[in-house]
This record gives C-alpha cells, structure tokens and sequence, in this order.
C-alpha cells in the first residue's frame, strides 16, 4: 500500500525523523486556515497524488501569506497530475534550505536484501541522476539482523561522498528512518529531499512510504492509511470476505481453487475468448482449498456483481475437498444468492470425487449451469457465452 506524503510524515514523526509541521486540506478556505496555523508565513502547498513529478506538473507552490496559500490550493485542487487528480493539499512550513540530498531504503527483490540508496544530490531531477550518473548515487546493502545502526549508517554517508559533519548530522536521521522501515513493516522509505537548511538542521522535506499489505495483520492502525476512494469496491468486499480476488478488464468471471489452477484458468479463457471476439478473464478469484457453500456464494456475490461480467467459469480440481463437496457447495450458493444469481456459469469438475460432484450438479438441474468436462472446452464455452451476451 503506497501512502500520501501527508501519511509518510506523520509515520516519520512517530519515529522521530525530523518533519516540519503540516495540515492537511481539502478546500482552499481550509489551506488559508491550515497557513495561518502555521504561523502566517511562508508555507509550501503541495498536492497529495501517489505519483512522482508533483513540482513539475505544478502541484508543488510556495506561498508567503495565507491569503496566497488558499490562491496556491485553488489552483492545485483538482489538478490531474499523471492521471491522479488532487483532492487534498498539504500545507507545510517552509525551510530555509541550504542543500538537498536523497536517501532511500528498500526490498532489493533481485537480491532478496534490502538496499540503502543515498545521494548528496537530491531534488527533481534524482530518476535522471540515477541513470546518466549512476556512481552519485550510493548503493549500500543492509543487513536485515542489524539493519541501520550508526555503523551502517557512517558507511552510508560514506558512501555517498558527505563532509565528516554533515555525515554526522545525518546518520541519526537515517537510523530513525530506518525504525520506519522495519517497525512498520514497509517495503519501500524515501525522503526526497532530505534537506540541511541554513540553521544546519536536517529535515526530512518530502516522504514516499509503501507498506507490505502481507504484514497488516500486525498492524491494525494501517487500515485507517487505505485511500477508499482509490479502492475498488468489488476488491474490497473480496477483502472482507477473505477471499484472494483481483479484477481485471474482461467480461468472464473466473473461479477457481488453487493459485496456480486459477492462472492457467485466465490463459485458457484469453485464449478461447480470441475466437469470440477478443472476450477476456475478468477476474483472478482463488477460493483455496474449501469450497464452502458459503465461500461459493461470498465469490460468486463478488463476481456477479461485476457489471462487466457476462459468464462464470468456475474451475475446480478436487483434491483435499471433493468435487461432491465443491458441487454442493455451488448448488448451495446459488440457491442463497436466489434472484441475483442471473448469469450463466460453466462449470468444470475434476479430480476426488468427480462423478459424485458431476451428478450433483446434473440432480439440481439448475438452468444457469453448464457442466462441461474438460477444461479447455469450459474456456470456450464461457467466452461464447460471454460473447454472445455482450
């Protein structure tokens, strides 16, 4: 989950990294408030997008009185930036900044690590850096037993080529950053700029924080963090019903148990679906390994309610549960989803059990579903279905 800037900053401050004050707003009366909060003076009102390039596509503005800070959020609200368009503006106090640097921590996937990257060259133009001149950009491995203490930390700004006592300023701010990164579970902390000002402070000016979704279960603050209005709502009643579901752009919906049956189910359908023109899988919705009426019916309520959806394919290979149990289970279902079951389902069963679950299917009789026997015919049948409701 990739948070606002506001968000990251907040999560600094719990952890002691130096931040500035800030007010979150979302109408230009209340970033005039949220500037005269801070003093009156000299604010910087900044979009809130979970994108990069806010500064150049001018939602990053300096105001010097409230007045023109309501003016700068005028301008900045509903500014599309990249496709992302503003709804909050947050307003900061301004730094009087000296110079700026760049510093990140990160999952190095490719390396199963994680990677400090640091810079005395921080600022716009930090993607472009990285690639014109990569060598001014440190590249430190981190231990994930020790992480960032202050030795990691002197390596760091070692690296990245920093004076004997700006270094010294900064190591504290990193090892602070680095409490960011592990105790909230993060894969990815940037501070871009982290700034010295004229005082000789260091501040982390600017913040990017992506937290593992996989570790929310320890972390029951984070869900106050989820940005609903970006959320899908098919995916998030997915979500609390516990089911692993991702939407795609098609009209099939897709049913299956088993990750690895599920991916092969979307390949056999998108290929199916290129003789009916060009239908495509809806959806990637894994059940596990029980097929519960009642887990049945929570996946089948996600994906009928799916307007792009047209037809069901649902694709179960029994194993642990048989198919007796899984085809109850999808007789079941649609008897408690009564009227707003109102799409064809094809259905394929294999494995444990398969003439027991087929004849169950077959008794219930219901007009809706199809059986099919193999799989690759399920895929076309689907998408014919799918094609011809189109």
């Amino acid at each position: 989950m990739d948070l606002f800037e506001y968000q990251a900053r907040d999560l600094f401050a719990k952890h002691g990294v130096p931040v500035l004050d800030a007010v979150v707003a979302q109408t230009p009366e209340e970033a005039r408030d949220a500037a005269q909060k801070l003093g009156g003076g000299v604010v910087v009102v900044k979009a809130q997008v979970k994108i990069g390039g806010r500064g150049k596509a001018g939602g990053v503005k300096v105001a010097k009185s409230p007045d023109e800070a309501q003016q700068k959020a005028e301008e900045i609200l509903g500014l599309d930036i990249k496709g992302h368009v503003t709804k909050k503006v947050m307003v900061a106090q301004g730094a009087d900044i000296a110079e700026e640097y760049y510093f990140s921590v990160l999952l190095d996937r490719s390396n199963r690590s994680y990677l400090a990257m640091c810079s005395v060259e921080g600022g716009m133009e930090i993607e472009e850096l990285a690639v014109t001149r990569p060598d001014a950009l440190a590249r430190v491995p981190v231990d994930a037993l020790t992480g960032i203490d202050e030795a990691k930390g002197k390596e760091i700004v070692d690296a990245a080529g920093f004076d004997a006592e700006t270094g010294a300023k900064i190591v504290p701010a990193l090892m602070r950053l680095w409490d960011v990164f592990k105790n909230e579970d993060a894969t990815l902390v940037e501070v871009n700029p982290l700034v010295k000002t004229a005082g000789g402070d260091i501040i982390a000016l600017d913040g990017k924080v992506t937290l593992d979704d996989n570790a929310e279960f320890r972390h029951e603050d984070h869900a106050a963090l989820a940005d609903k209005d970006a959320v899908d709502p098919l995916e998030a009643k997915a979500k609390q019903n516990d089911l692993n579901y991702v939407k795609l752009d098609g009209q099939v919906g897709i049913i299956g148990n088993g990750a690895g049956l599920v991916m092969s189910t979307l390949d056999v359908v998108a290929y199916a679906g290129e003789k009916h023109g060009g239908v495509k899988p809806a959806n990637f919705l894994d059940i596990g390994g029980g097929a519960s009426a009642t887990v049945m019916a929570n996946g089948l309520d996600v994906i009928l309610n799916d307007e792009q959806v047209k037809s069901v394919f649902v694709n179960v290979f029994g194993g642990i549960t048989a198919c007796d149990a899984v085809a109850n289970g999808i007789v079941k279902a649609l008897e408690i989803l009564g009227d707003e079951a109102s799409k064809p389902l094809v259905v394929r069963l294999d494995g444990n059990n398969v003439d027991e679950g087929r004849r169950i299917i077959e008794e219930a009789g219901n007009p809706l579903v199809t059986l099919v026997g193999t799989m690759d015919e399920a895929a076309d049948k689907a998408a014919e279905l799918a094609a011809a409701a189109k």
